[in-house]
């Protein structure tokens, strides 16, 4: 971890030591996301982003943002019993740290970008609801990590001052060692640049 910090901070000063471009802005969006599990249908939850960002470079860039977000899953299983289906849910608030770099391609007023990187979730709140027959099955399913480490990876588009981003988060850490459970999303973002 110290080796990785030492790396980051070594491109910033690169990055500004070469009087790089530096971008501020404000984003939000939509994310979809669930948590796969061993042994347990899942399916998508919405969730919501909204934050800050910066980007720092030119052609290659160092991207780091905080921002709030919503994220989860729902949990399905058939009981021995066919006819009832026992299921839930869970939504966490995140507080998220992704530090992506990037290559951008194209005009000043037309620019498109690739990006990838990793990213730092730490849960600041959790809903958690189940229906009876689940918590019966499933009575250690739902302990929950308070931070973990994962990556993003996606592409984008700025248009002036308006950019727009789609990306892919998998989860490198568990958030549950319980039944191997890790997050997964598909985010879709809007951002306004003020320089």
């Amino acid at each position: 971890m110290k080796k990785l910090l030492l790396s980051v901070a070594l491109l910033i000063a690169v990055c500004i030591s070469a009087k790089a471009q530096v971008s501020l802005g404000i984003k939000g969006g939509v994310n979809f996301s669930k948590i796969s599990a061993d042994n347990v249908k899942n399916s998508t939850v919405t969730g919501y982003q909204a934050g800050v960002f910066a980007r720092i470079g030119n052609a290659f860039y160092l991207q780091p943002e905080v921002y709030v977000s919503s994220s989860g899953g729902k949990f399905d299983f058939n009981t021995t019993n066919t006819t009832t289906t026992a299921s839930g849910k869970v939504t966490f608030t995140n507080l998220n740290v992704p530090l992506l770099l990037g290559h951008s391609f194209g005009s000043k007023n037309l620019n498109f970008r690739l990006m990838a990187g990793p990213i730092y979730t730490y849960v600041l709140s959790k809903d958690q609801s189940t229906t009876s027959q689940f918590s019966a099955a499933y009575q250690d399913f739902g302990h929950y990590k308070n931070s973990t480490i994962g990556f993003q990876a996606g592409g984008g588009v700025d248009l002036g001052p308006i950019t727009a981003d789609l990306r892919y988060e998998g989860g490198l850490t568990k958030i549950s060692d319980d039944f191997g459970q890790r997050q997964h999303l598909w985010a879709l973002s809007v951002g306004f640049k003020f320089f």
